[in-house]
């Protein structure tokens, strides 16, 4: 797929923001509203895990292009439509410079054509997306396909920062694109820690913690000493809530007023959980999220209680 053909798919982050919303009167509260996270589709990981040769792309990914249909149909038959729906990173499985990546890239976008078009799509950066180490050129070359890794955008009042959580992870090879994301994010913090927003939410594809902010350093959150770092710059600012991926697992936990939330797979499942999408609903003084499988979500929607909530 061409990038002009990818262009047409969703609506892209450029100039760190998404056009999808770009009209000043996103910065007004208008009442609540609800939208939808993703994580993990990961193309080719269900073949790869069930080898046991993770470190390969996997060859085959029929099952991910099947489940991920199913949650575009699901998120389509949804009234009202949410806000948006955000994939929370590793789009694909195949990390940069191994075999299948073009063409699991290609099946994913083809689909994610079929995502109603008046519900945008917002794209966060993983690890499989642009290494493990990221480099100049795999960040560009993510941005060449998928938009801005890092930017932000404003919905009815609430204002969400999309982060790069590979920079926190180890930028050791592109220091001066961390240096920049983390100028970006200093500003960005200012403008919610000043207030002029009703809330402010985090999207990012590492988690902070899994369960708690002192737990143990592990490959499926950052390590201590970045974790507490951030999540004390998100807490001063009021950021009321960061929304990852990446354990293939629902966990989560509390720091002070900051709501850690994890959601599992659309693709494969590394626990007990099933193939799933998390509902997020915004009120005027709360972020109330349920996650639903797949099957859940297309046979009976969204729960009565949450609908209430979008009526207040």
């Amino acid at each position: 797929m061409s990038s002009a053909e990818a262009g047409d798919v969703f609506h892209r982050a450029r100039g760190r923001t998404l056009d999808a919303f770009s009209s000043e009167k996103e910065r007004e509260w208008k009442g609540p509203f609800y939208f939808i996270q993703g994580a993990d589709p990961q193309f080719g990981l269900m073949k790869a895990w069930s080898t046991g040769d993770c470190d390969n792309g996997g060859d085959e990914w029929e099952q991910e292009i099947r489940l991920t249909e199913k949650a575009v149909e699901a998120i389509n038959k949804l009234s009202p439509k949410p806000k948006f729906f955000v994939l929370c990173g590793d789009l694909i499985h195949a990390m940069p410079g191994t075999p299948w990546r073009k063409e699991q890239t290609k099946d994913l976008q083809q689909v994610l054509k079929a995502v109603d078009k008046d519900i945008p799509l917002v794209m966060v950066s993983g690890n499989h997306d642009l290494g493990n180490v990221p480099t100049a050129e795999t960040v560009k070359d993510f941005c060449q396909t998928w938009g801005d890794d890092y930017f932000s955008f404003w919905v009815g009042g609430v204002l969400f920062l999309v982060l790069n959580s590979q920079f926190f992870y180890d930028a050791s090879k592109c220091p001066a694109l961390k240096q920049a994301q983390d100028h970006w994010l200093d500003q960005q913090l200012s403008t919610a820690g000043q207030q002029r927003c009703r809330h402010a939410i985090v999207f990012q594809h590492i988690p902070l913690f899994l369960q708690n902010i002192d737990e143990d350093d592990d490959y499926f959150n950052l390590t201590k000493a970045v974790r507490k770092e951030l999540a004390d710059k998100f807490t001063r600012a009021g950021i009321r809530a960061v929304f990852s991926g990446h354990y293939h697992r629902n966990a989560g936990g509390t720091y002070q007023d900051l709501d850690m939330v994890v959601s599992s797979a659309i693709g494969c499942q590394l626990g007990k959980d099933t193939h799933g999408l998390r509902v997020v609903v915004i009120t005027a003084e709360k972020i109330v999220h349920r996650y639903y499988s797949l099957d859940e979500l297309s046979k009976r929607g969204i729960d009565d209680d949450l609908k209430e909530l979008m009526k207040e």
